[in-house]
């Protein structure tokens, strides 16, 4: 069986180190748009982007370790498209056939079109090259567009970095929409005491570099001239192949619970795959344990395992003196309950968000011991002992199971 897996992130390296594992002795090739080899993505905003870490320690393997394991990697190269009649992927003049097919193109940044069209020195954060440019500059004056994770760590990274940073956010609170008003006050008091200059219910209106610096007017009517401008908000799946091949997509590659696409032969994992989770309803998961996970899951399903993809989504993040690990995964339809258990006061807080009586995501700051009584509530019935914080967490009944209805 030869596999083809478009791909070099986590999710496509997880898929390749599976099957090989599991004694999978056919032809892999594993295909990257980038020029690296596969790399680790957290330390872009973190390790890497404060200096703690070294760039050739993102790497999830040496040159070497592709040859020992007979991994055919084509890196810098781009997919111009998929044969799924004939089943074979095209690289410029050659057709490159394959029996399964993993697509794991992961999501590329949402962008800002007033911005990109300024002139002025605008950067985005999704690659290791764009990490490293980056770094250098984290001395000096950094506007960020957009309060969410990434946004938010950079900012950390700057002001560690003894730079000044101004982030703008649209909304009321940062995270405020993804983690609601407890939450997203903690990590805007957070910022603030750390020098960060917040200016929340406020857009970018214009952007100008005509005058031979940057000058960005705000909604609020005030001018800020930064170094640079970094635009984090948000990313978009890099579902372009599957569209144009005619597979089946719902913002991103629609897989069922074993990550299998519309095409019996193609699969999907990571940042791309839409799928149906038992607990959690149809998602679209952009964290880098998912793209592990899924793509080990894919991999042995390949291989003829019948078990579904049932694995709860999990990120986490270190900003300054706060750690906070996150499971479950809130859609579109939001929730319409928060219980903060804890002390926001002292930052060492449980959190749990609960739509129609579920729990759909938790996560905890400064809590260590928390992690697995959050993982287990996940996808459960939210209990009246649950909503009071005055029993502790780890005495708690876990609720019983519900559906996640998945469609």
């Amino acid at each position: 069986m030869k596999v083809v897996v478009v791909g070099g992130g986590l999710a496509g390296i997880s898929a390749v180190e599976e099957l090989r594992t599991q004694g999978h002795t056919g032809d892999i090739t594993l295909i990257g748009a980038e020029p690296h080899p596969p790399y680790e993505r957290p330390p872009l905003s973190k390790g890497l982007l404060l200096g703690s870490a070294e760039p050739d320690s993102v790497f999830v393997h040496d040159a070497t370790w592709y040859d020992e394991q007979q991994v055919e990697l084509l890196t810098g190269t781009a997919v111009a498209g998929i044969d799924l009649d004939t089943g074979h992927v095209l690289i410029g003049d050659r057709r490159l056939p394959y029996d399964r097919l993993l697509l794991a193109t992961g999501a590329t940044p949402r962008h800002l079109p007033l911005a990109d069209r300024s002139g002025a020195d605008v950067r985005y954060l999704r690659t290791l090259d764009d990490a490293l440019a980056l770094g250098d500059r984290l001395t000096e004056h950094v506007l960020i567009v957009g309060a969410g994770w990434i946004g938010l760590e950079v900012a950390a990274a700057v002001r560690a970095a003894g730079g000044t940073a101004t982030v703008v956010e649209a909304t009321s609170l940062p995270l405020g929409n993804a983690l609601g008003p407890e939450l997203g006050g903690l990590f805007a008091d957070l910022h603030r005491e750390h020098g960060v200059d917040l200016r929340l219910r406020t857009a970018v209106d214009a952007i100008d570099d005509s005058r031979g610096r940057t000058t960005v007017r705000l909604s609020d009517g005030h001018e800020l001239s930064p170094d640079l401008v970094l635009v984090a908000i948000g990313a978009v799946p890099d579902d372009r192949l599957a569209v144009t091949a005619g597979l089946v997509h719902d913002h991103g590659v629609l897989v069922n619970g074993w990550l299998r696409a519309s095409d019996p032969h193609v699969f999907a994992a990571g940042d791309v795959a839409t799928h149906d989770h038992p607990l959690l309803g149809r998602i679209r998961v952009e964290h880098w344990d998912n793209a592990i996970h899924q793509g080990r899951h894919a991999a042995r399903t390949m291989l003829g395992d019948d078990e579904p993809y049932d694995r709860q989504p999990y990120f986490f993040t270190d900003q300054y003196d706060l750690g906070m690990e996150h499971v479950g995964h809130v859609g579109p339809e939001g929730y319409d309950e928060v219980v903060v258990r804890g002390d926001l006061a002292s930052r060492v807080t449980t959190t749990f968000w609960i739509r129609k009586g579920r729990v759909l995501a938790g996560m905890h700051t400064n809590d260590w011991d928390a992690i697995e009584p959050i993982r287990a509530w996940v996808g459960r019935e939210a209990t009246d002992e649950l909503r009071d914080p005055a029993v502790p967490l780890a005495e708690l009944v876990i609720g019983e199971p519900t559906p996640g209805g998945g469609r």
